[in-house]
C-alpha cells in the first residue's frame, strides 16, 4: 500500500513544501529515510522511530 502526502518544514521564519511518501507490505520490518543530507538523516532517523514507538 502507498500513500502520499503534502506536508511542510520550517526554516527560520519562512516554510516549505515536502513530499512524503509511505509504503506498506508484508516482510521484515524496516525503516528509511532518503533525500537528507549529512549527519541529520540518522539523528531524523531516530526520532522518527522515538516518536512512532510513543504513539
Amino acid at each position: 500500500m502507498v500513500s502520499n502526502i503534502i506536508s511542510a518544514g520550517i526554516f527560520g521564519i519562512g516554510g516549505y513544501k515536502i513530499s512524503v511518501e509511505c509504503f506498506l507490505y508484508s516482510g521484515l520490518p524496516s525503516f528509511d529515510i532518503v533525500g537528507l543530507p549529512g549527519t541529520s538523516v540518522r539523528e531524523s532517523r531516530e526520532r522518527v522511530r522515538a516518536a512512532l514507538r510513543n504513539c
